[in-house]
């Protein structure tokens, strides 16, 4: 019975976000302020955690935020970069040159493109560059939305440069008395596990990433078409799998081989190297292009406002010099995580310590030099005399980035401290578990082994909640180890799903949902976008649970 009630108040801060987001309707700055109040509240009075261990976990929460915000505002700058040289209109224009079947321009763009756009850079910025872009070729605004925020639920597993585990699973596990000894039992080190449970995370994804594209054309069909019918979807189907295929391999390999930092990013960029040659030459393409129906008989929730006309391009840019800050960011990417060259150990040498915060045993280490956003910020200048861009293109990239950089600076500012008090709790007077560990118990009882199917939706509440798959590891990796740990199953499967979940929970996050609306001046249909990817994202995450259940007790 205690136990119960234990488990019910440690879910408190979570079911307060959820409360204040999607009941409420309120803006994620204010839910997940509630929610860390609630956290600290329950540390301080019902674990009775010190105060001062509380305000170090907060403390360290900011210092991960400040780690968060530079990855974010090097990923935004360059893309700002890009746009005012011309180079992103550069890209557009070769892509939109490939095929007229709406089809094969999902697939291509929303899928390949879009993807290797979240493998650099993260943090919703697919939707910024290609929900506009497929609007321009004439897509309905509303289209447009769900398939970009579909391609989250594979992409956002590994985000921008491996941030959701590097950052997010590092800072929900590191530290942990359990987890340390579950590593030395494998005999790895914690790097090591991490880059095993990305591993399997990908061989997860790379399974049900094999089909993603269908279910793309398949919705766009079935909501968008004159139709509305998902066997329009069927004809694409061999270059549908061809481009599932395309991605997905190159994405795998490089989570086994290379680790977590670009499976996303090499695999959109070795599957956009594949497909748009094969795509030119219309092999495995639709016989018969497909179109939307005529734009006088869309519905008035399909459309959004009008897009500005795409600025005029350098008359002297290649394909080649648009595309090349990427390459150059994925190659110093790569050279800087080899571990058998010396510019990894180089970087890592250059280290910042908070040792024992207040007194407390709270410490952490950041290596800003091996940050991605080092390597943004490097590009930004190699881009900068590449492009020769005016000192007030320049200005206006960076005025840009700092404003949007704001609004995510609040909501991951409230996020993360709270996830971080959520942890710590261990530390306490009352002889608890932590909150995470002490839910993981509750949940445990209840679901019994088949809790491998029901941990990628535990997952997908976290990045629903905070909006971001690295705040939901950093929120529910501990529980789920501890939960694995309970029912006898190995860790590593369990956080494979947690990784898995929370990327799916990417397609309905608020903050993504709203990001992405406003993109194309669709303010107000966040309810409809919502409602129509449910059944998608219930398919998603089945076919997660039940490879899960499949992995823990057949395979």
């Amino acid at each position: 019975m205690q136990l119960g009630l234990y488990s019910l108040l440690a879910l408190a801060p979570i079911v307060v976000a959820f409360v204040l987001l999607v009941i409420a309707n309120r803006p994620a700055t204010q839910a997940m302020s509630a929610a860390y109040l609630v956290t600290a509240l329950l540390a301080l009075f019902v674990w009775q955690v010190p105060f001062l261990h509380v305000a170090a976990s907060t403390v360290e929460g900011l210092i991960v935020t400040l780690e968060i915000l530079y990855i974010v505002l090097g990923a935004i700058l360059l893309l700002n970069v890009l746009q005012e040289s011309g180079a992103i209109g550069k890209i557009r224009q070769g892509l939109l040159q490939i095929s007229a079947d709406r089809r094969v321009q999902v697939v291509i763009i929303a899928w390949l493109f879009g993807g290797f756009i979240e493998g650099a850079s993260g943090f919703g910025t697919p939707a910024v560059i290609c929900v506009p872009l497929l609007v321009s070729i004439g897509f309905p605004a509303l289209a447009a939305v769900m398939v970009m925020l579909i391609v989250q639920s594979t992409a956002s597993t590994f985000g921008g440069v491996g941030v959701p585990i590097l950052i997010g699973m590092d800072s929900g596990l590191s530290g942990d008395p359990a987890v340390e000894q579950e590593v030395a039992r494998l005999g790895l080190e914690f790097a090591d596990y991490l880059a095993l449970i990305g591993a399997q995370g990908g061989l997860i994804q790379g399974t049900i990433g094999i089909f993603m594209p269908w279910l793309m054309i398949a919705t766009v069909t079935a909501y968008f078409g004159s139709q509305r019918s998902w066997k329009d979807a069927l004809p694409a189907t061999q270059f549908a799998l061809f481009g599932g295929l395309a991605f997905v391999i190159p994405y795998t390999l490089t989570a086994l081989w290379l680790g977590p930092e670009f499976p996303t990013l090499l695999g959109g960029l070795i599957g956009l190297a594949i497909v748009v040659p094969a795509a030119k030459r219309g092999w495995l393409a639709p016989q018969q292009p497909w179109d939307f129906p005529d734009h006088s008989e869309w519905p008035a929730a399909w459309s959004g406002a009008s897009l500005p006309a795409p600025a005029e391009l350098p008359v002297k840019m290649t394909a080649f010099q648009a595309w090349l800050p990427y390459i150059l960011l994925s190659g110093l990417l790569i050279l800087s995580r080899l571990r058998f060259l010396p510019l990894r150990r180089w970087l890592l040498a250059v280290q910042i310590d908070f040792v024992n915060i207040f007194g407390t045993p709270v410490s952490i280490s950041s290596q800003p030099l091996f940050l991605p956003g080092t390597f943004f910020i490097i590009v930004v200048i190699v881009a900068y005399f590449l492009y020769r861009l005016e000192a007030v293109q320049m200005q206006r990239a960076i005025a840009q980035a700092l404003q949007k950089l704001g609004a995510t600076a609040l909501a991951i500012g409230a996020s993360v401290p709270m996830a971080k008090v959520f942890i710590n709790s261990d530390v306490n007077a009352s002889g608890l578990a932590s909150m995470p560990l002490t839910l993981a118990a509750g949940v445990s009882q209840l679901a019994g082994s088949a809790w491998p199917f029901f941990a990628p939706f535990i997952a997908m509440t976290g990045s629903f909640v905070a909006g971001s798959t690295t705040v939901s590891n950093m929120m529910f990796a501990l529980f789920q180890f501890g939960v694995a740990q309970q029912i006898g199953v190995a860790t590593t499967l369990i956080l494979a799903l947690q990784l898995t979940g929370a990327a799916a929970g990417n397609m309905i996050a608020v903050s993504n949902i709203v990001s992405a609306v406003a993109t194309v001046g669709l303010t107000g249909q966040e309810g409809i976008v919502l409602r129509k990817l449910l059944p998608m994202i219930g398919l998603v995450l089945g076919l997660a649970g039940g490879l899960g259940l499949l992995v823990a007790f057949v395979l």
